[in-house]
């Protein structure tokens, strides 16, 4: 599985209080932290742009 925008802003929205890559890998099968830590070093993700992913269409 790889990690995206989509999978990130859900798991940001879900979780109330650990918001931490290792976190997220444990709650999804066939993620591991380093795949979610190497997305987010690579993507270039603003507030605004999780802001209009995240918020109702």
């Amino acid at each position: 599985m790889k990690t995206t925008s989509q999978i990130y802003c859900q798991y940001l929205l879900a979780t109330q209080i650990n918001y931490t890559c290792t976190n997220l890998a444990d709650h999804l099968a066939d993620l591991s932290h380093d795949d979610v830590a190497r997305f987010l070093k690579e993507e270039k993700l603003t507030p605004r742009m999780l802001w209009k992913k995240s918020a109702p269409c």
